[in-house]
């Protein structure tokens, strides 16, 4: 079945020289020269940087888009279209390194690649994706701020002929919502969560005890650990093994200072906290700092989410219990070639979910990339 593509140009490059994760960063990679305007590797089409006349896009019948675009950037360089990323944060450095590697994957296959940063903010992220839009962009990948309040721009994509992906956060039951996600690529939180839930178990013991849960609901993500983690702490009290009472759900906003407000309105309202769920590493290390300025450092466990380097070494150091880390890096290469394949005709996957793992102190101590 053919497929049409609306390929673009990229018509400027926005250079940012640092800050990553500061409020509209921008990063713009262009690819390396390419010979022709569209082939059957799974290239979107030809465009380039800067562009004279319309274009008009017409489908081989090989799975791969052409495009009838002409004009080369001020170097000469000709790429295959542009890959545009709106991530939720880019402070956080879990989704720098997905915007990495889509970067890198991208340039590989000849593509350019912009990457955003949405500052967890619904309707900046919305006037991003318009963005992406008029500049005709070859594809676009969200990791929505809110996924509810993303589907009236998503729309417009699919209204503009624009293949659209998530990575990391999907959109609930989007055929229900009215819009068309080629393929959603996330870790499985839900059974990460559930890992955190046995983590927590495992940690508190035959004691069990009081936990607070630190939250991050606006993301879809964070919903579905916290739904992991509860089922496995409620299927635990109902076998009648040492009661673990959830005590607490408070906003924690997925930052390590909110989660240092959350961590103490906790322990303040609950002396005897034993245990903190906390669904990303930056708020369970706001929590940790926390506990340590509270002296209850050595009576409550944290487990966490990630596997961040940071997190990571704090595990080492025994500051947090364990985490469900995920892989990053896997999410920014799969989204982009989820993105070739669909180019290239092929089949695929409306999910694609990446298994978590559960990393304790004994994974930290042979972890040759901590001190």
């Amino acid at each position: 079945m053919s497929r049409f593509a609306i390929i673009g140009i990229s018509c400027i490059a926005i250079a940012v020289a640092s800050g990553c994760g500061s409020r509209g960063s921008t990063t713009v990679v262009p690819a390396g020269k390419s010979n022709n305007g569209g082939d059957s590797s799974g290239a979107p089409g030809s465009a380039t940087s800067s562009s004279a006349g319309s274009s008009t896009t017409k489908n081989d019948g090989d799975g791969s888009a052409t495009s009838g675009a002409t004009g080369e950037s001020s170097s000469g360089t000709k790429t295959k279209g542009t890959i545009a990323a709106s991530l939720l944060t880019l402070e956080n450095p879990f989704f720098r390194v997905i915007g990495d590697n889509i970067t890198a994957a991208a340039k590989e296959a000849g593509h350019d690649a912009i990457i955003l940063s949405a500052d967890k903010d619904p309707a900046r992220q919305a006037n991003q994706v318009k963005d992406f839009i008029v500049k005709k962009v070859a594809a676009i990948v969200l990791s929505p701020c809110e996924s509810r309040a993303i589907i009236p721009a998503i729309k417009e994509a699919n209204e503009a002929g624009i293949p659209v992906f998530t990575v990391d956060i999907p959109v609930e039951d989007p055929q229900g919502n009215g819009v068309q996600i080629v393929s959603q690529i996330a870790t499985d939180n839900y059974g990460g969560g559930r890992e955190a839930g046995q983590a927590m178990i495992e940690a508190l013991g035959e004691q069990g005890g009081k936990v607070a849960i630190l939250h991050f609901k606006q993301a879809q993500s964070c919903r579905l650990r916290v739904r992991g983690f509860r089922e496995v702490i409620d299927a635990h009290n109902a076998a009648n093994n040492g009661p673990i009472e959830i005590v607490a759900e408070l906003e924690a906003g997925g930052s390590k200072d909110q989660g240092f407000k959350a961590a103490e309105d906790a322990v303040q309202a609950h002396s005897d906290l034993r245990g903190v769920f906390a669904i990303n590493d930056p708020s369970a290390l706001g929590a940790r700092a926390a506990l340590e300025k509270a002296g209850k450092a050595s009576e409550v466990v944290i487990i966490g989410f990630d596997g961040q380097p940071e997190g990571k070494q704090a595990i080492k150091n025994g500051e947090i219990y364990a985490d469900p880390i995920q892989f990053p890096e896997k999410m920014g290469t799969e989204v982009v070639e989820a993105i070739l394949r669909y180019y290239r005709g092929e089949e695929v996957a409306a999910e694609q979910l990446i298994p978590t793992r559960l990393y304790r102190k004994a994974d930290a101590a042979d972890d040759s990339t901590l001190k």
